[in-house]
């Protein structure tokens, strides 16, 4: 049985999700399956959160889902509880970091210098979100970073989308994150086979370009 970071490595892409509507989580999680990917980072950047962690760890088992936008200890310990399987944080929070290694959750802390990067090594960490990555100087700033530090690998997050994917298909990287594979709109709008659709280019892509 493949652990959750081996789930993500396999997929290559971790969907960045905003839920407005709970009600719409179960749903919005069987499209991204359906278009071949069975990973969900759901942000708390809203109230529908939590309650959205909950209602696809409770009914959707095939489906890995994490909480995203994590910023405090209480956000962390609260996201567990409603069954998210992994951590996903906008910065380094070593308070975040510890105990999610501590209670065996998965967490990807956001990390963009040497320094945060060094930080994260010392916690025992070697796979970082890279966000905003479109910002911080993208793939040439991960390939860049990747010389001092050839045991870490990313999870670029901003700046990726469909055009652009098969770039990110380098052995510096982990995993792709971004919203644009699972688009509030049209999570909003009930147009889940739009993101059916848009799951299945995406794979198809990360295949093409890996030599699969």
């Amino acid at each position: 049985m493949m652990t959750v970071m081996e789930r993500i490595a396999a997929t290559y892409l971790v969907p960045v999700v905003v839920m407005d509507d709970s009600a719409k989580a179960v749903d919005a999680a069987k499209a991204l399956q359906k278009g071949g990917v069975d990973i969900m980072e759901i942000t708390l950047r809203t109230g529908a959160g939590l309650a959205s962690i909950e209602a696809v760890a409770k009914n959707c088992p095939e489906i890995v889902v994490g909480a995203g936008t994590v910023l405090t200890l209480e956000q962390c310990k609260e996201a567990i509880a409603h069954g998210a399987k992994f951590i996903v944080a906008p910065g380094l929070d070593l308070e975040i970091v510890e105990h999610c290694l501590k209670n065996n959750v998965d967490v990807l802390p956001g990390c963009v210098t040497p320094t945060e990067i060094t930080a994260a090594l010392k916690a025992g960490l070697s796979v970082l979100k890279f966000f905003p990555a479109n910002i911080y100087g993208g793939l040439s700033a991960i390939k860049a970073l990747a010389g001092p530090f050839p045991q870490v690998k990313f999870v670029p997050t901003g700046g990726a989308g469909i055009l652009n994917l098969a770039e990110f298909v380098t052995k510096e990287v982990f995993a792709v994150g971004g919203g644009f594979l699972c688009e509030r709109k049209a999570v909003n709008a009930g147009d889940f086979e739009s993101i059916t659709a848009t799951c299945a280019n995406a794979v198809k892509i990360v295949k093409e370009a890996r030599g699969f």
